[in-house]
């Protein structure tokens, strides 16, 4: 009798044991799921903190832009280089709209004049991406058949 029960005993200890080990196991998945899922949620936090700041210095980008249009300065060149790539290093990419298709998602149109048919014709003001998100959308002149 003394050792049937020692025999049950031991198969409720095992069960038990395999029980405890399941639930670590459960825990462990758990805990390293949130952790991946902190980690991401961090990840976006610095994304958005850096939008807020990135859309202030683009009207900085414009000024150097625009000096550019008007004089050939290789500093100025140079300086715009610079900034893009800085830009760049922050995930932060320029839309490339001249010769393309009007896209309303990526773009704004701030003029239409007689062209090919939905055809950007003239990049305004330069647009922005971060990521996979519009920081600021392309300003642009259209074309339209008449």
């Amino acid at each position: 009798m003394s050792k049937k029960k020692n025999e049950e005993k031991e198969e409720k200890s095992r069960e038990k044991c395999d029980e405890f080990e399941n639930q670590l196991k459960h825990s462990l998945a758990d805990y390293q799921n949130l952790e991946k899922r902190v980690a991401k949620d961090r990840g976006n936090w610095i994304k958005l903190a850096n939008k807020q700041i990135l859309i202030r210095l683009l009207p900085a980008l414009d000024a150097l832009l625009l000096a550019e249009k008007h004089t050939k300065d290789e500093g100025v060149s140079l300086s715009i280089k610079t900034f893009i790539d800085a830009l760049r290093e922050e995930g932060v990419e320029r839309i490339e709209v001249k010769g393309k298709d009007f896209d309303p998602l990526l773009m704004e149109c701030v003029q239409v004049v007689e062209g090919e048919e939905g055809k950007v014709i003239e990049e305004v003001k330069s647009g922005f991406i971060l990521y996979d998100k519009v920081l600021r959308p392309a300003q642009v002149i259209v074309g339209k058949l008449n």
